[in-house]
């Protein structure tokens, strides 16, 4: 079982955390983010570290405490950090741009994928076979990353299509003679 929960937040120069009405928010020089918190657990922001702690001994209140110390981490990374996933296209002639608020994909396809960027998410292309994208909200950079990979999916004998930079392909091997 993790006890990831015991550990306290440390909450960095520039960045405020406060509680109201059961929202605990984070504003830092990126942004502002808000979490809903639970009564299963017990928040305080306090000598610049936010402690979580869970009310009782019940099994939802435990697994609520070590998610809940998470959330509040992450949070409060990406309003003074942020958060980035790169992500690589192979393939002979796949290729990605952005153009005004779409990204826009060569994947092989008749026809080129148009993927609108969502709000509070900003997508780049360093070069026609990189795409970076960037965020305060890690679910969201994440979630947005999942997105444009589910177009073309790596495949195992070429690999070809769209992977995380740090992924690796299993290769199989081709027909034999």
């Amino acid at each position: 079982m993790s006890r990831v929960g015991k550990y306290p937040v440390e909450i960095p120069s520039g960045v405020t955390v406060s509680i109201a009405d059961g929202v605990l928010s984070a504003k830092g020089k990126l942004g502002e983010l808000r979490l809903p918190l639970t009564s299963l657990v017990e928040t305080v922001v306090a000598d610049g570290k936010v402690t979580v702690t869970p009310v009782g001994a019940a099994a939802q209140a435990r697994m609520m405490w070590g998610t809940t110390r998470a959330l509040v981490a992450s949070m409060i990374k990406g309003v003074s950090e942020g958060y980035s996933k790169t992500l690589e296209i192979t393939g002979t002639g796949y290729r990605a741009a952005v153009q005004g608020k779409n990204l826009v994909l060569n994947l092989g396809f008749s026809h080129d994928v148009v993927y609108p960027i969502p709000e509070g998410i900003k997508i780049t292309t360093p070069r026609p076979t990189a795409v970076v994208v960037e965020g305060i909200d890690k679910q969201r950079v994440g979630q947005v990353a999942v997105d444009i990979r589910s177009y073309r999916k790596p495949e195992p004998y070429k690999g070809k299509g769209v992977r995380y930079e740090t992924e690796t392909i299993r290769r199989k091997e081709g027909k034999k003679k």
